[in-house]
C-alpha cells in the first residue's frame, strides 16, 4: 500500500490532503502492438453430457400450452430431470406429464433451470394429432384360422308392414309377441335365439316394416348373415320389399324368401314369384341360388322347411368366429329403463363378454353391470352371434354403433377424450361456413348501425326509449314439440320423418328437445318455457296434476302421432276467406230509369245458372275483365221488389255504384265468402 500526499490551492490558502493506493493502480498501459496480438485463454476442459451437446450451440423451440411430457421431449431429457426443475419454478405447480403449461415465461424459466436457450415458435399441427392417435382404439385384425370355431347365424328377418314377419318368429319360437304390440306393427328391433329342432341355434332381428322405419331396416342389414324376405302372397312385392332387397345387394347378404299367408284364398304365389323375379332376384327355379319357401305363419305350415333351408345356408356360409380376447360387436337398439337405468341390445360378433367387461360405443362407454337375454333372464357371458342386453352404459349408446372392448376404464377415458375432440373439430369445419355467413351479416349490420350514430351526430342518439329488438319469425305461426320414445331407434325414426317437413314459410316447427326415457319434470319445465308440446311414444307420462298447463299427448303408433302433429300444425295456420259462386246471369239489354232528375242504369237479366241473392255480392264480367265488384242496389222481377231469382227468371239489377254501366252480353256473376282453416300440406311420405 502506497501514501501519496497531495497539495492543492483553494482560494489564497495552500491546502494539502492524502490518499492511499495499491501496486495494481500503477500497472502499465498496453501499446498498440499489444493490443493488436490475440488474447489466448485457456481453461481446464469442461465435461459436457451427451444430452447437452446440441443444446450448449443452439435454442430450443417452445411453444403456448405445451405438456410437460412434450417439454421433456424438445429438451431431450429424462421427465424426471423437468419436473425436479419445475420444482424450483414459482407458478410451476402441476408437474403431471399431460399438464399443459400454459405461461411461455414459466417455459423459459423451466429451460432456463436445465441450462438451456429457448426460442418462441408456433405450436406444431401434428403434435396433438400423434397424442391422440394413440388413444383411440379400432377392431383387431382378422384371427388365424386356428382360434375359429363355429357360431350361431344371425338372420334378421324384414319385408312391408304388415306381411307377418313377428307372427313368423312367435311360430318359430313359440311366444305371441304380435298380440302385444301396439297397432298390430312392429316399431323396434327385437333379438332373440331360436333353437331349432335339429338343436341348431339362429339368431333373429325381427325388424320394423313401415315406412317410417328405414334407418332401423338399413341397421339390421348390415348386422346379419342372412336375410328372411318375407312377402304376402296375396300382396306380393310393395314399397318396402323393394326397400329389402337393395339393402341386401348392396350390404351383399343372401335372400331366402318365405311366402307367407299361402292359406288365405286370395293368395296368388306365381304371381309373387314372377315379381320377386322382375326385382332382380334369381330363384332356384329359373336356375338361381335364391329360396323361395311358401309357409304359413298363422297355422304353422312348411316352418320346418323353411328352417332346413336357414340351416343349409348358414352352413353352406361357413359362419366362425373368435372366441377369445377383446369383444366387437354392434348396438341394434337402445333405451332408457325407468328401473334399470341406461340398456342396449347388442350382437357379439367377436370375443366372449363377461361381466366388469369395460365396453366403448361411439362417445359411451360402459362397465357392464349385468347381461340378459331376450326373455330377461340372467347371462354369466355372451360368445360371439349372441343377442345380449347390457346393463352399464354411462351414456346412452346410438343404434348401429359399434361395440369395441377396452382393458380399463383409463383407457376408456381417454378414447373417449380423443373421440370428444374428434366430434368437436368435425363440428366446426363443417359449420365453418355457416359461422363465417353470420359474422359477415353480423358486421354489416354494425356498419349500418355505427353509420346511422354517425349521420345522427353523437348527442341525438343519447336518451330516448330503446327500441324493443323484434323476431323477425314472430309474425309466423308455430308449433313446439318435445319427442320422449322408449328406444333410440324409435326417436330417431320420428325425427326422420320430421326431417321431411318443408312449410316453414306457413308454419315453423320447432323441436325444443328430443330423447329416450320417460317424461321427467325437467321435460314438463322446459315445455312449459317454450310453450311445447310433449309427444310421449311408448313411454310413461306423468300424473295430470304434475303436467298442469303442459299439453302431454301419448302414441304407440308412429302414424296415429304424426296425424296428431298434422292436425295442430293444421289448426296454427290462420283462417283464409274462400269464395262461393251462388249464381250467374247474362246481360241482355241495358235501360235507364227516372229518379227524380236523374238516370240510373239498369241491367235487364236472365239468371242462367244457380240462384241470384240480393243480400250478397255481384261482379260484373266484361270480355274476363272485372268492371264491377260489390252489391245491389235494388233486384226487381216484373214490377216488384225481390230478395233472390232462380234460374231462367229475368229480372232487373241496379248496381250500387251508377257510373258503371251495363252493356249487353255482359256478365254478372253472385257469390258469397266465408272463412275456412286450412290444412298442412306436409306429406310425410306414409
Amino acid at each position: 500500500m502506497l501514501k501519496v500526499r497531495s497539495v492543492y490551492q483553494l482560494g489564497s490558502n495552500l491546502r494539502q490532503r492524502q490518499f492511499f493506493t495499491g501496486i495494481t493502480r500503477l500497472k502499465r498501459r498496453k501499446t498498440a502492438e499489444e493490443k493488436k496480438s490475440p488474447r489466448i485463454i485457456e481453461y481446464s476442459p469442461k465435461k459436457l453430457q451427451p444430452n447437452n451437446v446440441s443444446n450448449a450451440n443452439s435454442a430450443i423451440d417452445i411453444w403456448r400450452h405445451m405438456s410437460v411430457s412434450q417439454l421433456a421431449k424438445t429438451l431431450q431429457r429424462p421427465l424426471d430431470d423437468v419436473q425436479e426443475a419445475m420444482l424450483y419454478v414459482r407458478g410451476a405447480d402441476n408437474i403431471e406429464a399431460a399438464a399443459k403449461l400454459e405461461d411461455l415465461k414459466i417455459i423459459q424459466e423451466i429451460a432456463k433451470k436445465l441450462g438451456v436457450k429457448t426460442r418462441v415458435v408456433a405450436a406444431p399441427e401434428s403434435t396433438a394429432e400423434d397424442e391422440h392417435k394413440e388413444r383411440d382404439v379400432s377392431p383387431r385384425p382378422p384371427a388365424p384360422p386356428e382360434l375359429l370355431k363355429p357360431r350361431p347365424p344371425v338372420v334378421t328377418v324384414m319385408g312391408h308392414v304388415d306381411h307377418g314377419k313377428t307372427t313368423l318368429l312367435d311360430s318359430l319360437r313359440g311366444a305371441d309377441v304380435a298380440a302385444g304390440e301396439a297397432g298390430g306393427i312392429t316399431q323396434h328391433i327385437g333379438a332373440f335365439t331360436v333353437t331349432l329342432e335339429s338343436g341348431e341355434r339362429v339368431t333373429f332381428l325381427d325388424t320394423p316394416g313401415h315406412a317410417a322405419f328405414s334407418a332401423m331396416r338399413a341397421r339390421g342389414a348390415v348386422a346379419t348373415d342372412i336375410i328372411v324376405l318375407v312377402v304376402a302372397a296375396e300382396d306380393g312385392v310393395m314399397a318396402q320389399t323393394r326397400e329389402v332387397i337393395q339393402l341386401a345387394k348392396e350390404a351383399q347378404v343372401p335372400i331366402i324368401v318365405a311366402l307367407n299367408k299361402i292359406d288365405k284364398p286370395e293368395a296368388n304365389i306365381e304371381k309373387s314369384k314372377r315379381e320377386l323375379a322382375q326385382m332382380g332376384l334369381a330363384l332356384e327355379e329359373h336356375g338361381g341360388d335364391v329360396q323361395v319357401i311358401p309357409i304359413s305363419a298363422l297355422k304353422g305350415t312348411n316352418l320346418q322347411l323353411l328352417a332346413e333351408a336357414v340351416s343349409t345356408q348358414a352352413t353352406l356360409m361357413g359362419l366362425k368366429a373368435d372366441s377369445t380376447g377383446l369383444v366387437e360387436g354392434i348396438v341394434v337398439e337402445s333405451k332408457t329403463d325407468p328401473r334399470r337405468g341406461k340398456l342396449s341390445t347388442a350382437i357379439v360378433s367377436r370375443g366372449t363378454l363377461r361381466k366388469g367387461s369395460v365396453l366403448l360405443s361411439g362417445l359411451s362407454h360402459a362397465k357392464v353391470r349385468g347381461l340378459f337375454d331376450h326373455n330377461g333372464q340372467p347371462m354369466t357371458e355372451a360368445p360371439p352371434g349372441t343377442p345380449v342386453e347390457i346393463l352399464g352404459w354411462r351414456e346412452l349408446p346410438l343404434a348401429g354403433e359399434l361395440i369395441l372392448e377396452v382393458e380399463s376404464e383409463k383407457k376408456a377415458h381417454a378414447v373417449m377424450k380423443y373421440r370428444e375432440h374428434q366430434a368437436q373439430m368435425e363440428k366446426i369445419e363443417s359449420s365453418g361456413d355457416e359461422i363465417r355467413k353470420k359474422e359477415e351479416e353480423h358486421q354489416a349490420k354494425y356498419r349500418a348501425e355505427r353509420e346511422a350514430r354517425r349521420l345522427a351526430g353523437r348527442f341525438r342518439v343519447r336518451g330516448g326509449q330503446r327500441v324493443k329488438q323484434v323476431d323477425p319469425n314472430d309474425g309466423c305461426p308455430r308449433v313446439s314439440v318435445i319427442i320422449k320414445g322408449d328406444v333410440h331407434g324409435s326417436v330417431e325414426a320420428l325425427l326422420d320423418v320430421l326431417e321431411t317437413y318443408n312449410s316453414n314459410d306457413r308454419c315453423r316447427l320447432d323441436i325444443v328437445h328430443y330423447g329416450v326415457g320417460n317424461v321427467t319434470e325437467g321435460d314438463l319445465e322446459l315445455a312449459k318455457a317454450f310453450n311445447a308440446i310433449i309427444y310421449a311414444f311408448s313411454v310413461e307420462t306423468p300424473q295430470p296434476k304434475a303436467a298442469k298447463d303442459v299439453t302431454v299427448k301419448s302414441f304407440n303408433v308412429i302414424y296415429h302421432l304424426i296425424d296428431d302433429l298434422k292436425e295442430q300444425l293444421s289448426s296454427q295456420l290462420p283462417s283464409v276467406d274462400v269464395e262461393e259462386q251462388l249464381g250467374e246471369a247474362n246481360v241482355l239489354q241495358q235501360f235507364f230509369i227516372n229518379e227524380g232528375r236523374k238516370e240510373i242504369p239498369v241491367a235487364g237479366c236472365r239468371c242462367t245458372k244457380g240462384v241470384l241473392k240480393k243480400s250478397q255480392r255481384f261482379r260484373l264480367l266484361r270480355d274476363g275483365e272485372i268492371i264491377y265488384d260489390g252489391a245491389l242496389e235494388s233486384m226487381r222481377h216484373l214490377k216488384s221488389e225481390v230478395d233472390s231469382i232462380k234460374k231462367d227468371v229475368e229480372c232487373g239489377l241496379r248496381l250500387k255504384d251508377t257510373k258503371v254501366l251495363p252493356q249487353a252480353g255482359d256478365t254478372l256473376q253472385c257469390y258469397t265468402t266465408h272463412m275456412e282453416s286450412q290444412q298442412t300440406d306436409w306429406d310425410p311420405g306414409f
